[in-house]
């Protein structure tokens, strides 16, 4: 047996068991840090009442229900470029002065008509802005309701494995193309 073998072995168990208290083992669930929310309280709620505006709660839950919100501003923040952020922002406050100025009340107390009227003015709209702002919030609440946990599992009843494996299966009953 070789002597430096065997020092070198017993410094790397004992640097181990010194570093090794150090290490959170205890939480087996992965978090993602929080960085510092582009949106205002105020200006999530808003656009929380808009994912839900554009997928309501029927007999499923809605897009709010389900935090889609949530996502929408998380997939701003983290994936589109600054300009989309500060469109997301702009066509928040454009949304809530237009309801203001059309109906005398915040969006929230807007019937659901009138939210959808809104919206859809926004999309029809000749004001580029406005139409990136409905588009952008629009296709990431469909994308976030569908790869929602519920949706997946409760109504489009995902399998994490592509295809069912039919095992045993008679020969006869194959048939050829």
């Amino acid at each position: 047996m070789n002597r430096r073998v065997v020092i070198r072995n017993m410094a790397l168990a004992v640097s181990g068991l010194v570093l090794l208290p150090g290490c959170d083992l205890s939480s087996k669930k992965a978090t993602a840090q929080d960085l510092e929310a582009f949106l205002s309280p105020s200006q999530e709620d808003l656009l929380a009442q808009v994912v839900d505006t554009i997928i309501p709660a029927t007999d499923t839950p809605g897009a709010r229900d389900l935090n889609v919100h949530l996502f929408v501003q998380k997939m701003v923040t983290d994936c589109y470029e600054k300009e989309a952020q500060e469109n997301l922002v702009k066509g928040l406050q454009a949304l809530k002065a237009k309801a203001k100025q059309q109906h005398g009340k915040v969006f929230k107390a807007c019937s659901t008509e009138e939210r959808i009227a809104l919206l859809r003015a926004m999309e029809q709209s000749g004001d580029t802005a406005a139409q990136e702002f409905y588009k952008l919030v629009k296709g990431l609440t469909v994308r976030g309701y569908m790869n929602s946990e519920y949706v997946m599992m409760n109504l489009t009843h995902y399998e994490a494995v592509p295809g069912h494996y039919y095992g045993c299966v008679p020969v006869d009953s194959i048939t050829l193309s």
